[in-house]
């Protein structure tokens, strides 16, 4: 017989290092903003109100996770009177403390006189917003049409609680409301279920009727405008892009919603509307429910595109409906979201095409292995983290792709993927709207199939549940992806031939890289960077048979391309390699290039184009190309300059740019 233990997560307590407050202490019923945007100062000013009950005895302090950019100005109380007696209304005191380099804690003292147990009060704080992590405030020169500025907000995984102060942990969830009031010609969106407009007073009216945990909370400013693209969805952005994102998800994004529908429940949060941002976006996609935050470099890459839609899609249910509690079992929404993502594609698309786009991010996961090592303690699901250490830290691809093949493995164990599919519309519907860690996942499992707990699947050898959880390493088992060999085979075929020392332009010729799709020929280029530096002859027969194919195609495939120039020191493709960072100024495209630059001989290149591109940064993007360039290194800020007179020259024996140890944008799955 196997144990009743099935495995040890459980808690008498939750705990979550990323959150200075005591969240156990209160129940927070709903929250509402009144904001002002002011544009001229960069600066949101103005009030919150939460709604709370205490469901502890001597209760003395309300403590709320703030940031230092967060200026309190004060902070009031409203207790409803007792048989029919007046509310009672206080001023409060309070105390801000050091916390992490993350956030601090916004210590409010409460009068025991009037907080009692199960009774609801009213705490109101008046604050101004400075220059904090989660507002993002983009001058005109920075938007896509450049005459309007923009600002937007950026909540996961910690950086909300220096947009207001709140529980900032995923293990709460509450409803809220906002009123916002902004300069004329400025449009507002929130990640809420209704909304309304005065034109008179310029005012927006916001309302999430659904429970949601802080990270959740979105804002968009700005020149936008929509265009409806289905009976519930709509795209914003700013005038010059709308009509080539209306192009790139017209009639698409209801069809997906109707497979997801099939597959895992209702749609629960009414509205499924994307808002296309700037390049300074940081990610490639954000879950905000009811309003998906896309980045608007990812438009020219349409199969990128519908995979990172669709995946925000899957968070409808995996993450927003059904959250993960605390940060340390962020796969319990990647994971599941990333199952579900390919679940819909499978259906949609066929199963060679999900299993093409599987094996191109396994392949990113197990490059990601190879440079950490087998033992890392950043490859465990479970990424057990000390306080002060930022949760958006361990964002990587184990999140995603170790805890999708977890999910696979769960599935296979069912013998039948439509049974799965009912387990997790059961989840659903159990958990909807709540937060749960591994246990309630699993244990729920097990109960949905009596037959599997019987034959002790969770201790099966080798395949335990707690070594899924908490080992170390790659997947203990991956699944069968040879439904897609049709489409990844020709891409390994052409790899070998490329391997030889005298690749052979005869049989190269007869591969036809413009009908692959772009998953196919973006997987080609990936195995080719893992085998650099190629030899010199290998480089020049690559450049004469793809650049110029290649520069038709879409970012996605460049950036790889232009990856493999700079890390074999290819000189004769470096001017691509400047038109690309000229053009393209995300974070996504920029870093991994400037990264490569660095790690080899061609730091003065760099720099220059930095110099020449600096002005269409985001300030926090040039900070960290900043550190790239000039950390451990001879150059610095001040005389960089002097550097640039004249175009680098390339060395007369080229040396090989040595192993890239660290892991680059283009390894990790950006959206959230």
């Amino acid at each position: 017989p196997c144990s009743s233990k099935t495995f040890p997560l459980a808690h008498c307590r939750l705990v979550d290092v990323a959150s200075a407050s005591n969240f156990h202490s209160f129940k927070l019923r709903h929250f509402h903003l009144d904001l002002h945007l002011n544009f001229a100062v960069k600066r949101i000013t103005g009030w919150q109100v939460l709604e709370l009950t205490p469901v502890q005895p001597g209760v003395q302090s309300l403590i709320l996770d703030t940031h230092p950019s967060l200026l309190i100005h004060s902070v009031d109380c409203k207790v409803p009177g007792a048989s029919g007696a007046p509310d009672v209304f206080l001023s409060l005191t309070y105390r801000i403390e050091p916390f992490t380099d993350y956030g601090s804690s916004l210590n409010i003292s409460l009068p025991a006189a009037v907080i009692r147990p199960h009774r609801a009060f009213r705490v109101t704080i008046r604050y101004t917003t400075t220059d904090g992590p989660a507002i993002w405030w983009l001058d005109a020169e920075l938007t896509c049409g450049q005459t309007r500025p923009l600002v937007f907000t950026q909540g996961h995984s910690v950086c909300n609680r220096s947009f207001f102060p709140c529980f900032d942990t995923p293990a709460v969830k509450s409803t809220y409301s906002a009123t916002v009031r902004v300069p004329e010609g400025v449009t507002v969106l929130m990640s809420a279920s209704r909304s309304a407009y005065s034109k008179q007073d310029r005012v927006f009216q916001f309302s999430m009727e659904y429970p949601v945990p802080a990270y959740l909370v979105a804002l968009v400013a700005g020149d936008l405008q929509h265009a409806d693209i289905g009976p519930r969805s709509r795209v914003w952005a700013e005038p010059c892009i709308l009509t080539c994102a209306v192009s790139k998800l017209g009639g698409s994004v209801e069809r997906w919603l109707n497979v997801a529908e099939g597959l895992f429940g209702p749609y629960v949060w009414g509205r499924y509307d994307i808002v296309f941002l700037p390049p300074s976006f940081p990610i490639v996609a954000m879950e905000n429910p009811c309003l998906t935050f896309i980045i608007s470099s990812i438009l020219e890459s349409q199969e990128f595109l519908l995979i990172d839609v669709i995946h925000e899609i899957a968070h409808g249910w995996f993450g927003n409906a059904v959250t993960n509690a605390t940060w340390e079992e962020m796969w319990l929404s990647e994971g599941l979201a990333t199952y579900a993502q390919r679940r819909i594609t499978t259906e949609a698309y066929g199963e060679a095409f999900t299993c093409l786009e599987t094996v191109f991010r396994l392949d990113a996961l197990h490059r990601q292995m190879r440079l950490l090592g087998d033992n890392n303690p950043v490859s465990k699901l479970q990424a057990k983290f000390e306080p002060g250490v930022n949760p958006s830290s361990l964002m990587n691809l184990f999140t995603y792709e170790k805890g999708f093949c977890f999910v696979s493995y769960l599935s296979q164990l069912c013998g039948d993927i439509k049974r799965f599919d009912s387990f997790l519309r059961a989840y659903i519907e159990k958990f909807r709207f709540s937060s749960v860690i591994a246990k309630d996942l699993l244990d729920f499992f097990l109960g949905f199939f009596p037959e599997l707990k019987e034959s002790c699947v969770a201790q099966r050898e080798g395949l335990e549940f707690e070594r899924w959880l908490n080992g170390c390493g790659p997947p203990l088992c991956e699944p069968d992806l040879s439904a897609g060999r049709a489409l990844t085979g020709p891409v390994q075929h052409l790899c070998d031939h490329w391997g030889v020392d005298a690749p052979d332009p005869q049989v190269i010729s007869t591969f036809d890289l413009s009908s692959w799709s772009t998953f196919q020929t973006v997987l080609f280029l990936d195995r080719l960077l893992d085998r650099s530096p190629l030899p010199p002859v290998v480089m020049s027969l690559l450049s004469s048979c793809y650049s110029a194919l290649l520069d038709g195609m879409n970012a996605e495939v460049q950036i790889r391309w232009l990856q493999i120039v700079v890390r074999n020191s290819f000189y004769p493709d470096l001017p691509r390699v400047r038109s690309f960072l000229h053009k393209h100024t995300s974070r996504m495209y920029t870093v991994p290039l400037y990264e490569d630059l660095c790690g080899g001989v061609m730091k003065c290149f760099a720099v220059e184009v930095f110099y020449q591109t600096q002005a269409r940064l985001h300030p926090n993007l040039r900070r960290t190309l900043q550190q790239i360039l000039f950390q451990s290194s001879a150059l610095n800020i001040s005389t960089a300059p002097s550097l640039l007179t004249s175009p680098p020259s390339a060395p007369s024996s080229p040396t090989d740019p040595p192993a890239n140890g660290t892991i680059t944008l283009r390894d990790v799955n950006v959206s959230a």
